[in-house]
């Protein structure tokens, strides 16, 4: 059972029971936090879901026997091996760790709110699992590397490359006069000439062409919708989350401003100049890289990060209220 937690419209989680029942005993969980898991159809005061006890029980989950909890307290009061961290609520919601006075152990009792130093510390997310000494961790997302969403880019855009492949495959086997399209200041004949030249094009390579664009335009909406990836995005194990849940953004954010309306900007650049284009990509990524958390400008339209791709990023959970 994945547990998630939240107070004051901040996140945290998932956490198993085990962990859950842990941080209530410890003071670390109130009831008056929200928690949701599967099976629940909104977030609820942790108290009513516990009977205001300082034990969570689930229907159909076995109450915690004494072996459980002497795995997880220590009782001697001198034991210098026993000194691992507890796990504060600065770290259960995100903030950077304060440090603690030394305190001594004290019994544990699972049905009190007394204080006590348990010998344990939460298992590690799936995202910090993942992460390496170089990956940088936020609440329970790992940031994707510059690099990975650099290659992620340049895998899409080799992908429509191939898609209209058949259409400069037949584009170089034509006579094609260049000097119409330097003049930039007559792009109405440059226009009429670039039509004319499609309509001397074989109707079946122009079909194939306009088949393998629009079919990879569509499969590329169908992924970013149902998973926050591109093509490249899922080549390369990273995702789109939304910056305050660390979810699936909504349908605006992943498709109207960071697909249709990047799609509408990065067109009417490459074909003014090519070069004007790749500034603007540069600049993304350069800004990505001096931020704390990889924010370039496209995550700053849609309010999103890139992050290392996690199935639990794909749990559709209600709003906290």
């Amino acid at each position: 059972m994945q547990i998630f937690l939240a107070r004051n419209n901040v996140q945290a989680g998932p956490y198993n029971l085990e962990q859950l029942n842990i941080m209530l005993a410890s003071g670390e969980v109130t009831l008056d936090d929200l928690a949701w898991h599967e099976g629940l159809d909104q977030w609820q005061r942790l108290g009513n879901l516990t009977g205001n006890q300082y034990v969570y029980r689930p229907a159909n989950t076995p109450a915690p026997n004494d072996s459980i909890i002497n795995n997880v307290t220590v009782f001697p009061e001198d034991d210098d091996k026993n000194d691992d961290k507890t796990v504060s609520l600065d770290r259960l919601y995100g903030k950077p760790e304060r440090s603690k006075p030394n305190s001594k152990n004290t019994k544990v009792d699972m049905t009190t709110n007394r204080s006590y130093k348990p010998n344990v510390s939460l298992n590690k997310t799936p995202a910090a699992k993942s992460a390496s000494s170089k990956d940088v961790v936020i609440g329970n997302v790992v940031l994707a590397p510059i690099m990975s969403r650099i290659l992620a880019t340049a895998i899409n855009g080799l992908l429509y490359f191939l898609a209209i492949l058949p259409l400069i495959l037949a584009l170089t086997k034509m006579d094609i006069d260049y000097s119409k399209f330097q003049n930039i200041q007559d792009m109405d004949a440059a226009y009429q000439y670039s039509m004319t030249l499609m309509e001397s094009l074989p109707s079946s390579t122009l079909m194939m062409s306009q088949v393998l664009v629009f079919g990879l335009f569509i499969l590329q909406l169908v992924f970013i919708t149902m998973r926050g990836q591109s093509l490249g995005k899922l080549i390369t194990g990273i995702r789109v989350v939304d910056q305050t849940t660390h979810r699936l953004p909504s349908f605006g954010k992943l498709i109207g401003m960071r697909t249709l309306l990047l799609f509408f900007v990065y067109n009417l650049l490459f074909s003014f100049t090519s070069f004007l284009g790749f500034i603007v990509v540069a600049v993304h990524y350069y800004m990505a890289s001096k931020s704390s958390q990889n924010i370039g400008w496209h995550d700053k339209l849609a309010k999103t990060l890139v992050v290392k791709a996690n199935n639990d990023q794909l749990v559709k959970q209600p709003k906290i209220k």
